[in-house]
């Protein structure tokens, strides 16, 4: 009926996502997904759904309590993309709290690593999503608080 006289077809509530970009010593916060979510076992930033009348800042605070039991500041956007399913991502650079330390929640996340640009980008497993945002910040397209000049620390710094 629509194409009939020229209209579009309604368009669905957009995707929205948020995405918290935390920085330790040099290396990011990383997660793998568990086996029981959407792209399961697969390796990303941490971060989630906005759900209708939150907010970008708001999602990303929910999102970290449920995945990691933490407390997280959201603050400053750094990029946002769109993925090849049409989720529209907000990339934040967020600070965790100190304490409690961080408890993963395993029916949404396996595991939780600390690591470089370069070693996340050999992840196998890496969301797609995340390979962009590294391509972009590789090519001086975004600025990430605590990478500058950054050597690899020879610490673990989750330890």
């Amino acid at each position: 009926m629509f194409s009939s006289i020229g209209l579009s077809k309604p368009v669905a509530e957009a995707r929205r996502g948020a995405v918290a970009v935390v920085v330790r010593q040099g290396r990011f916060l990383v997660i793998r997904r568990s086996g029981n979510v959407e792209a399961p076992r697969t390796y990303c930033f941490p971060g989630g759904a906005i759900e209708p009348g939150e907010s970008e800042q708001e999602a990303l605070v929910r999102e970290i309590r449920e995945e990691l039991g933490a407390r997280i500041r959201p603050l400053r956007r750094v990029w946002q993309s769109v993925t090849p399913w049409d989720v529209a991502l907000a990339w934040w650079q967020s600070e965790l709290d100190e304490t409690p330390p961080l408890v993963p929640n395993p029916s949404e996340v396996e595991s939780v690593h600390w690591l470089t640009p370069d070693e996340m980008a050999g992840l196998a497993g890496l969301l797609e999503s995340n390979h962009d945002f590294l391509d972009a910040l590789a090519a001086g397209e975004i600025l990430v608080d605590g990478l500058e000049g950054m050597e690899p620390s020879a610490s673990k710094p989750w330890e």
